[in-house]
């Protein structure tokens, strides 16, 4: 009797159910759960698996103030209209800062577009930025080379910062240098027929298969063929060359570059030599193309060095990093030229002559023991007329980290960057130190209302990471490190190249910069409830505090007071949890 083909499947199926369930129940010996559960128990491995990456899609977040603020970020980098019906999805929880409004408001055109913060003002290059928002710290390594490239991209569009992370200046920050040449870069041209293979690939498909095809005939199997960057209307490739003379470097920062800000960790990465020791000559070429230095003493909860696994240290990252490929990358946790705070600022008045740039530091605080030695030697070179100390202080939050940042050390390590922010402006003011530095703040900045309140409280400038990954695509499937086997779904924090050579840059490059974009517009629009024509004229008058029973508090210093003095004040703090 001949089967039809539904019954040879219907079979076919009852057989693999049955091997299936004999092998779960009888054979494997790895999960004790299928022993007793065969099949049926492997729904909660299918659970656990999809469990993050559809995290997002559901209304209930923990891990941020609100969903409300991430369907913010989305919108706006959509450029989309961000209004809300009858009431917030998932209101803020308290307790929470309050923003003042005016009785007599301004309208949107009477508010400044004065964005503009200078830093290092004595140093022989001081640097303007024209907005108070930069990238936070994000290296080419941890995040893809596309994901690099967009970021620089939507920098460059938008017209703010952006930090280069522990990573360095890769070529992937030469994306918009149009105009260089053969001085300072190694260039590399290809032949006649490549080029319309190229073109004819790129007609039948994109721009972005037609590279990776035009790419692998011109270096064809050379590991370090990504450290190139292609130019795509003079059909060539090229990457900076930090071994040509210092003298060939540009004097001043080209044009067609987005202002970057260089960040430095304790593995020296972009700037150190063969030995791994620091290299002046190599720091001041990198800095032809950046306007001012970060050092990272710490990030987030992340009080030791950076970690790169071993999956993403590809050969272009070990040609950038002057590593070994395919190893894991973790840095020292202290800096090697931070042994004693003394040590530290002589370090950066070193960096401050080699440039002639500004320089500052990054760093996470606990207490007013982590920012007092800082103010008091501040305060002695300031005295004594030594100008080796920092521009700028750079304060992250202690409440989160990077993708590979110890569990252990999350919310356990670190004030929130308010109460950070509040502190270190107190202590510096206290000093009288206030104005020979700005301070920088990152951490959990995501909307309008955190920079207005964060600005408040002390800040001069703000760095974002979060905001500006989902901008560029991040679902926050949290698959970031690349240490559980999986990789980031979208393309942009992984080096697996069949996922991140799908990941759209120049559509994402507009995304951020639309992020940042309506991020200044609707702080104006709260500077014009507020009644106030600038943002330099928030302080932390403009704010108040409603605890965790609904009452208002407007004295913020009290505030602080109480909640950051807890040994003194142990029966005042509880009504402020």
């Amino acid at each position: 009797m001949e089967l039809s083909l539904e019954e040879s499947f219907g079979i076919l199926f009852i057989v693999a159910i049955i091997a299936w369930y004999v092998y779960d129940k009888y054979v494997q010996r790895e999960h004790q759960l299928l022993v007793n559960y065969p099949i049926i128990g492997r729904l909660r491995y299918l659970l656990e698996e999809v469990r993050e990456p559809f995290r997002q899609y559901f209304g209930d977040e923990k891990f941020y103030e609100s969903k409300d603020k991430l369907d913010w970020v989305y919108k706006a980098a959509r450029d989309l209209p961000n209004y809300a019906s009858f009431s917030p999805a998932q209101p803020l929880p308290e307790p929470k800062f309050m923003i003042r409004h005016s009785n007599i408001v301004l309208n949107d055109n009477e508010v400044e577009n004065d964005f503009e913060v200078t830093f290092g003002e004595k140093r022989k290059k001081p640097y303007t930025s024209k907005s108070i928002i930069a990238r936070s710290a994000m290296s080419d390594g941890s995040i893809s080379p596309e994901g690099t490239r967009a970021f620089v991209q939507g920098s460059y569009i938008g017209k703010f910062p952006i930090n280069s992370g522990e990573g360095g200046v890769t070529s992937n920050f030469f994306v918009t240098h149009e105009n260089y040449d053969s001085s300072y870069m190694t260039i590399v041209d290809s032949s006649s027929l490549n080029k319309k293979i190229k073109r004819a690939v790129k007609f039948l498909f994109n721009g972005a298969i037609a590279a990776d095809v035009y790419r692998k005939l011109v270096f064809k199997n050379d590991p370090e063929a990504e450290t190139y960057i292609l130019d795509m209307k003079k059909e060539q490739f090229y990457r900076p060359n930090w071994d040509g003379p210092l003298e060939a470097f540009p004097k001043t920062v080209p044009a067609d570059m987005p202002d970057v800000v260089f960040q430095i960790s304790s593995g020296l990465y972009g700037t150190r030599d063969k030995s791994g020791k620091f290299d002046p000559n190599r720091y001041q070429k990198v800095m032809s193309f950046c306007q001012m230095t970060e050092i990272k003493i710490a990030q987030g909860a992340k009080q030791t060095g950076g970690k790169l696994t071993g999956p993403k240290v590809t050969p272009a990252i070990a040609y950038y990093r002057n590593v070994e490929a395919y190893k894991d990358v973790f840095s020292p946790n202290r800096f090697p030229y931070a042994n004693t705070i003394e040590e530290l600022f002589d370090f950066i008045g070193t960096l401050q002559e080699l440039s002639g740039k500004p320089v500052g530091m990054k760093i996470v605080i606990s207490d007013m023991q982590n920012i007092e030695p800082y103010a008091k030697e501040i305060k002695r070179r300031v005295d004594a007329g030594i100008d080796a100390y920092p521009d700028y202080i750079t304060l992250d939050s202690g409440s989160g980290g990077s993708a590979t940042a110890p569990l252990e050390m999350m919310e356990r390590v670190g004030l929130n960057v308010r109460d950070s922010v509040y502190l270190v402006d107190k202590v510096l003011s206290d000093y009288g130190i206030r104005d020979k530095i700005k301070i920088v703040a990152s951490g959990k900045i995501l909307t309008p209302d955190d920079i207005i309140i964060v600005m408040s409280l002390g800040a001069d400038f703000l760095q974002i990471a979060r905001g500006f990954m989902m901008s560029a695509g991040c679902i926050r499937a949290r698959y970031c490190s690349g240490t559980t086997g999986r990789q980031c779904p979208v393309g942009l924090a992984t080096q697996d190249k069949k996922k991140r050579r799908k990941y759209f840059v120049f559509r994402h490059a507009n995304y951020v910069a639309n992020y940042h974009k309506n991020l200044l517009k609707n702080v104006k629009g709260l500077l014009a409830i507020m009644g106030l024509k600038n943002i330099k004229q928030l302080d932390k008058n403009k704010l108040l505090f409603l605890d965790k029973d609904s009452r208002v508090h407007d004295d913020i210093d009290e505030v602080f007071r109480r909640k950051l003095n807890l040994v003194k004040n142990k029966g005042e703090v509880n009504e402020f949890r």
